[in-house]
């Protein structure tokens, strides 16, 4: 068995990066060995693209491929919430048929939770899915579908028993988004992109050994999708893939042309590079010179930082067997934080050219499309005051809203809408 110390780990990984690392292979090429050689993502478990290694080992094995000027593994919800919800909950069957496609980027995902009318109270949820057979039959509307526009599968919540409280009758599946009945329609957001989508499901179809997780447990297994959503350094964000369709059978250094020509403020703030645009920003500026500006640079890498170590915390509870618990919303409520600091800070350093928008802003227009997106980072996942409910109630023993108690208990069906 090999050394699993983080030295042993980088000298391992700098010789294979050494030995295997050329930009003139084809993008599939290049993530399929990274995934047969367990260098896609070092923690996740081995044969699903990982070595199983320690947080320690996995940072000496990263860097090694970053001073090796390796490109990245897969980025997106197939990577950060898809493959670690399938790994925790799913069967063998389902990682043998999912993961590995996931790995090597063949398969791209998007994550179908939230509902024109359940956002924030996401468990009121109206989409259903009845039982056929050996199939459940999917009907209702879903929105703000990252990607969906480009998926092949999606991880859905649905309600499976109306006469339960709305909590306990939700469960959980892994749907074809490429049949018929499945309808996905572009949202176009202020910043022009449109990476957000709604999905309508009409009659859609899922197997039944497609169902993730016990019948009814859907919440539980959805609170475990959040708790990667919500953790801003996440074990399964790919460093440098494009988020939106991708062709396999280009060069590695074709690919990042294109990614160079295309990439939006959503890609930016789900890969973390945002932080290194920044560090242009504050060079190019001269930013370091000034001590308050410094003083913020620093308070931004604190934050950081306490995040690193809280995602790792609740990843190792996890791991153990632990259940998600508010302090996957206070690593949400800081990486939103953390996110505006960094925004207020770049656009300040750069005074009036903070006003420019497109190519011939400072950093090719990568940092101002990152702050157009920024308020969605308060929003997504759960909105900052979601969060701060959250860490009321369970954290400081606040009380609920009146009567919330009771709707709790109530059956779905009973419940009033609006």
């Amino acid at each position: 068995m090999k050394s699993t110390t983080p030295e042993a780990v980088r000298a391992d990984a700098t010789k294979w990066f050494q030995q295997h690392w050329d930009p003139e292979l084809s993008l599939g090429r290049w993530w399929q060995l990274l995934a047969d050689a367990g260098w896609a993502f070092p923690s996740w478990p081995e044969g699903c693209g990982g070595r199983a290694l320690p947080t320690s080992a996995t940072k000496a094995a990263i860097q090694a491929r970053r001073d090796a000027g390796a490109f990245g593994p897969p980025n997106g919800v197939a990577t950060f919430l898809a493959a670690p919800t399938i790994m925790h909950y799913g069967t063998e069957a389902q990682r043998e048929k999912y993961l590995p496609q996931i790995v090597n980027g063949q398969d791209r995902w998007c994550q179908l939770f939230s509902e024109p009318g359940a956002g924030s109270d996401m468990a009121g949820l109206a989409t259903r899915a009845i039982r056929d057979g050996d199939e459940w039959v999917v009907s209702g509307q879903k929105v703000w579908n990252s990607g969906a526009q480009w998926a092949k599968y999606g991880i859905l919540i649905a309600r499976t028993d109306p006469q339960q409280p709305k909590h306990r009758g939700i469960t959980y599946f892994l749907i074809d988004m490429e049949q018929e009945g499945v309808d996905v329609r572009p949202l176009r957001e202020m910043t022009g992109d449109a990476a957000f989508n709604e999905v309508f499901l009409n009659e859609a179809r899922v197997a039944e050994s497609d169902r993730l997780g016990d019948l009814g447990d859907g919440w539980r297994v959805a609170m475990t999708t959040l708790s990667h959503e919500r953790d801003p350094d996440n074990a399964g964000l790919g460093e440098t893939a494009a988020f939106g369709s991708v062709d396999l059978e280009v060069t590695v250094n074709d690919h990042l042309s294109d990614l160079e020509s295309k990439v939006d403020g959503f890609s930016l703030a789900l890969s973390g590079g945002v932080t290194m645009v920044l560090d242009d920003v504050t060079n190019q500026f001269d930013a370091l010179d000034d001590p308050i500006k410094r003083q913020r640079m620093a308070k931004i890498m604190e934050m950081r930082r306490t995040s690193k170590w809280s995602g790792m915390r609740t990843a190792a509870s996890l791991k153990s067997g632990g259940q998600p618990g508010p302090e996957v919303s206070m690593l949400k409520l800081l990486g939103a934080e953390m996110n505006r600091q960094i925004r207020d800070v770049g656009l300040e350093t750069m005074g009036p050219h903070g006003m420019l928008y497109g190519e011939d802003a400072p950093t090719g227009g990568l940092f101002h499309a990152y702050a157009m997106f920024t308020p969605a980072l308060s929003i997504a996942g759960g909105s900052d005051e979601v969060q701060r409910n959250i860490m009321g109630e369970r954290v400081h023993g606040l009380p609920r809203e009146p009567g919330e108690k009771e709707q709790r208990e109530l059956p779905w069906s009973e419940l009033p809408r609006s």
